[in-house]
């Protein structure tokens, strides 16, 4: 039997899961060992903020199976708001355990998204690292929504244990959620943004004394300062104001 989930803490009127890196590692480890089928989506400050914008990508996060906090401001705003999470799961670590167990456990990942050459990239780092036994298959980013059920037919027919969707939200949730019932056979699917882009070094991750201290996003910004200012600079300040409205009308 799978077992149930960890208490939920609500920020900013999203329930978010309170699981620590190792818990949400074992509990994908007994959905595929008991055959389940969960979908997971990971929350940063800007996703919360995107959330309050889009209703329809509130939609597709809220029918996820667990939702986990990435960002470290969630972090710090669950102790501000008095209802501390356990630890940031970041989602690129998360991406990286999981395929390490899949070695060990004998289990099968698909790769979806991402330019052509970036996917290919990170299948060979994975397979290069591990073995060819993890890959059930993959495929970019790049289709028509028309195309979406062919594709997670595709997928379901691989015998992919695994699902890492890297593309942009809201396509990679819209799919997900749309699709959720053709990709039943695969016991863990997720979102992951551009971690593929990461894997790939194509972009950097902050040093980790930076990660901890909830700078990362800085740390991107500077990389990028004329695709990002508005992302950061501007959702981190709708995201502080949102912290503080919940925190003092409680």
């Amino acid at each position: 039997m799978i077992s149930n989930l960890q208490q939920k803490v609500d920020i900013c009127g999203l329930s978010i899961d309170n699981l620590t890196m190792q818990e949400t590692i074992d509990f994908v480890d007994n959905t595929i060992t008991y055959q389940g089928d969960i979908t997971l989506t990971d929350i940063n400050a800007g996703k919360i903020i995107q959330i309050h914008e889009d209703a329809q990508l509130k939609y597709f996060v809220e029918q996820s199976d667990i939702i986990q906090a990435d960002g470290q401001s969630v972090i710090w705003a669950s102790k501000l708001l008095k209802k501390p999470l356990k630890e940031r799961v970041a989602g690129v670590d998360l991406v990286e355990n999981l395929i390490r167990q899949a070695h060990v456990k004998g289990h099968k990942v698909f790769f979806f998204g991402a330019q052509e050459e970036v996917v290919k990239e990170v299948v060979n780092r994975f397979v290069n690292k591990y073995s060819k036994k993890i890959l059930a298959g993959y495929r970019n980013g790049y289709f028509k929504h028309s195309e979406a059920p062919s594709i997670a037919k595709q997928i379901a027919d691989s015998g992919a244990n695994l699902l890492f969707v890297a593309i942009t939200s809201p396509i990679q949730e819209k799919f997900l959620i749309e699709n959720k019932k053709e990709l039943k056979p695969v016991n863990f699917k997720m979102g992951v943004g551009g971690s593929f882009d990461v894997f790939a070094g194509k972009t950097k991750r902050a040093p980790a004394w930076m990660q901890n201290a909830g700078l990362e996003w800085f740390y991107r910004f500077a990389q990028e300062p004329r695709r990002m200012w508005k992302r950061y600079l501007v959702g981190n300040s709708k995201f502080i104001y949102l912290v503080i409205k919940e925190r003092f009308s409680n």
